[in-house]
């Protein structure tokens, strides 16, 4: 098995983080590859870049169909709520699998109200309506920002662990959370210190997306492609894929 992890992201460390977090969940025969954009942003930390990393995405899977090199049995998109999503669906035969989605329907398995710790405050409301969309709201106790953007938990892990996990603590003694889920992708390293000093669970979407991925390959399931994520239509596109309308090297 085969499964490609994209990180919306441009950032280099980042993206070795999360191949890293998606190597330690995936099984002996599956492999996996984490590629990311060849433009976009290097942090996503508000609307206009989550919809600028969606293009990229977009563009990376693109290039791989017209190059007749996409040879993957399902895709990780590592953003945590970010866009791109559905349009990989609409694009792709085999089944796509968002890490907010995933670290939620996991979550809802093992506990009865889960939090998710994010990282800006301006992240919380796109986070609660990706789960609103996907029908996993019911069960979210609340969704808290930790204070620190996606460069800042990739520049300072230390100092990611500890703003998290006292935001953590805030979720479980407040608002009666019993499983943490890490809202964002380049803090998969902080699962064990929140199990260690609150007693929970916490669950990291990157893991979670390749044993979900890894799941519904196994049961020989896929996207269906009979309604919302049917093929779209062939309209005519300019300077699409973009990254190879600009010249850029793979």
């Amino acid at each position: 098995m085969r499964i490609l992890v994209l990180n919306p992201n441009t950032s280099e460390s980042m993206t070795a983080e999360i191949a890293a977090a998606a190597k330690a969940a995936a099984g002996v025969d599956t492999e996996i590859v984490c590629m990311a954009p060849r433009f976009g942003t290097v942090a996503i930390d508000s609307a206009a870049e989550s919809y600028l990393s969606a293009v990229g995405v977009m563009d990376v899977v693109a290039m791989l169909v017209d190059d007749g090199a996409f040879d993957f049995d399902a895709v990780v998109l590592a953003g945590f709520g970010e866009h791109g999503g559905d349009a990989l669906a609409e694009m792709l035969t085999v089944p796509v699998f968002d890490i907010a989605e995933c670290a939620a329907h996991v979550a809802h398995l093992i506990g009865r109200r889960f939090s998710v710790v994010t990282t800006l405050a301006r992240s919380i409301a796109p986070i609660e309506d990706r789960l609103l969309l996907a029908g996993l709201n019911a069960h979210c106790a609340s969704v808290r920002a930790c204070g620190l953007g996606t460069a800042e938990v990739d520049a300072d892990p230390a100092g990611a662990v500890a703003a998290i996990v006292a935001e953590a603590a805030r979720a479980v003694a407040e608002d009666g959370a019993d499983v943490i889920c890490l809202g964002c992708a380049g803090m998969a390293g902080v699962t064990a210190a929140i199990s260690a000093k609150l007693g929970v669970p916490a669950v990291d979407g990157v893991a979670a997306a390749v044993a979900l991925a890894q799941a519904v390959v196994g049961l020989k399931l896929s996207t269906s492609k009979m309604g919302a994520y049917a093929a779209g239509p062939d309209n005519a596109r300019s300077h699409w894929p973009i990254s190879r309308a600009l010249g850029l090297n793979p």
